[in-house]
């Protein structure tokens, strides 16, 4: 008889053996250096290895979607990240922030929203939290889409003090499918919010313009 398969997540954080963890790097970002060793499916502990661990805090992403419009704003900036490959490094990306300490992500999508592009939320429905890029580092995203009115919307935002340049892009709901479909939105986030407004694009529309 063959042995039944085990159910997923039958390890905890608490089977993990940190031996050490130090900084390496502070500054934007900070780097550290962990040993550690954990069990292993079969049974057996992984051999001591090392990882570096890329400490970034958790932040808030925003699509705003106006359905009596069936528009959204898109934000492009200057991302570093992006250079070096074959595409502009300017990207069309979600009002986005980094959760700061004793802010909830729904302060953060209000708070973000009116610096980056001059909007207000009317209200905020939340799509999922997920893990950046857990191979390497901490980020946890908690991703939104928020109803706003787009008759106005558009234009030139971003602090100074922290080098924000943005500018404010309304789109078709349609035409941000496309550049989906085609390429030019090409960040997790974004492209995540704007798949998942496809999918329920026809509720919201129902849902918000009730209200």
């Amino acid at each position: 008889m063959t042995e039944k398969t085990p159910e997923p997540f039958q390890f905890k954080a608490s089977d993990v053996d940190i031996r050490s963890r130090e900084t390496v790097f502070q500054g934007f970002f900070r780097m550290d250096k962990v040993r550690l060793t954990h069990p292993r499916f079969d049974g057996s502990i992984m051999p001591e290895f090392t990882r570096e661990l890329f400490v970034r805090g958790d932040a808030t992403c925003v699509l705003p979607y106006d359905p009596a419009r069936d528009e959204v704003v898109l934000l492009e900036q200057f991302r570093m990240g992006a250079i070096g490959r074959d595409q502009s490094p300017w990207l069309l990306e979600l009002v986005a922030g980094m959760n700061e300490a004793g802010e909830s992500p729904e302060d953060v999508a209000h708070r973000e929203a009116e610096e980056e592009a001059g909007l207000t939320f009317d209200r905020l429905e939340k799509i999922c939290e997920y893990l950046v890029s857990p191979g390497g580092t901490t980020e946890m995203v908690y991703l939104y889409v928020g109803q706003v009115g787009t008759a106005n919307a558009g234009g030139l935002f971003g602090l100074d003090h922290e080098h924000e340049d943005i500018r404010a892009h309304v789109f078709s709901a349609d035409e941000a499918f496309n550049m989906i479909r085609d390429g030019r939105i090409n960040n997790a986030a974004a492209i995540m919010a704007i798949q998942w407004l496809q999918l329920n694009r026809d509720r919201l529309r129902d849902e918000w313009n009730r209200l």
